[in-house]
């Protein structure tokens, strides 16, 4: 892992000691590394009682299962420098002015250019997106060592507002059944948000043409199957009343996810939690999974996200799906 726990553990109290001593400081990773942080005092989710600190000791805490999740990744940032609350805006250069050991890359844009990004993969540049008011963790789905290779390819289950998130879960079933059919592994998680992901890790060197045909021909399969239940209609307006927007659009090189672990921008702090796909049953919410909750329930079941994403498709199973669309 990147980061051991017992390492994490002293970087939470280090921010615990900080935010009771005025909110402003440094902290002090070992090895020479620092970083200012400052405002931990701030209100992130007022509703909640959430501080930036509070915000920046869930990603301590949970960064061993985090930071392989992000590392090598370019992140996308939307940045809340007022929280939930106040007005935001998207970042995706690294910017002018980043602090020393803030680990930043030239990368291909999905327009040709270069550019510098901030790159996951170490708690000091994780905590410094948080710092200028960062919340959630948005990665490419690739990483820099295969830029135009996907490693992962994602469906995003998003209901309309008069869908019950019992009706999500029915659905993330029956594209469980269809994977199974399919004979592809897959991955769960909450949005965090309002829906659920799925997610199919690829074999080395998949193209991102590949990897968004595969999420499109699982999305058109469940349509096909259940077509009262799921749409692939992008417009809001022409998509049936009570069916689930099955996104598979969210696949080419340089768009960015929510990563597993990651807090949403939302009343309750949910983040965007894996599941066993056991777990799937109509008692299942969205909002058990929060910043307050995750700790505990890490303790209980562990790092799912790690343990399913290392159980990668092979290139067999990906060309039989592209075979047959």
């Amino acid at each position: 892992m990147t980061i051991h726990t017992t390492r994490a553990g002293a970087i939470v109290r280090q921010l615990d000691d900080i935010e009771i001593d005025g909110g402003s400081g440094t902290l002090d990773f070992g090895r020479g590394k620092t970083l200012h942080v400052s405002s931990l005092d701030k209100p992130y989710f007022p509703d909640d009682g959430i501080t930036k600190g509070g915000v920046m000791r869930y990603y301590a805490g949970v960064s061993p299962m985090l930071l392989p999740v992000i590392a090598d990744r370019p992140l996308i940032l939307k940045r809340y420098p007022d929280g939930i609350d106040g007005p935001s805006f998207f970042q995706q250069n690294a910017g002018a002015h980043v602090p020393d050991g803030v680990r930043v890359a030239r990368v291909a844009t999905a327009g040709g250019e270069r550019a510098e990004r901030i790159i996951g993969g170490d708690l000091l540049t994780l905590l410094y997106t948080v710092q200028i008011g960062t919340i959630a963790v948005h990665t490419w789905q690739a990483r820099l060592q295969s830029p135009a290779s996907a490693d992962s390819t994602t469906i995003d289950l998003d209901p309309g507002d008069d869908v019950p998130f019992r009706e999500v879960v029915t659905l993330a079933k029956h594209i469980k059944s269809e994977l199974d059919r399919m004979m592809l592994l897959g991955a769960i998680k909450t949005s965090g948000s309002s829906g659920l992901h799925i997610v199919v890790p690829l074999p080395p060197k998949t193209a991102f043409e590949d990897a968004a045909r595969v999420a499109e021909r699982i999305a058109e399969r469940v349509v096909e199957e259940h077509p009262d239940r799921a749409t692939i209609e992008r417009s809001i307006k022409s998509r049936p009343a009570g069916t689930i927007y099955v996104d598979a659009q969210q696949n080419a090189q340089g768009k960015s996810v929510v990563a597993a672990y990651s807090v949403r921008e939302r009343t309750g702090a949910t983040v965007s939690a894996p599941l066993d796909w056991k777990e799937l049953c109509s008692s299942l919410r969205i909002e058990s999974f929060t910043v307050d909750t995750m700790p505990v329930r890490l303790r209980k079941v562990g790092d799912l996200w790690g343990v399913a994403m290392k159980r990668r498709n092979t290139k067999r199973a990906i060309d039989r799906v592209l075979d047959d669309a």
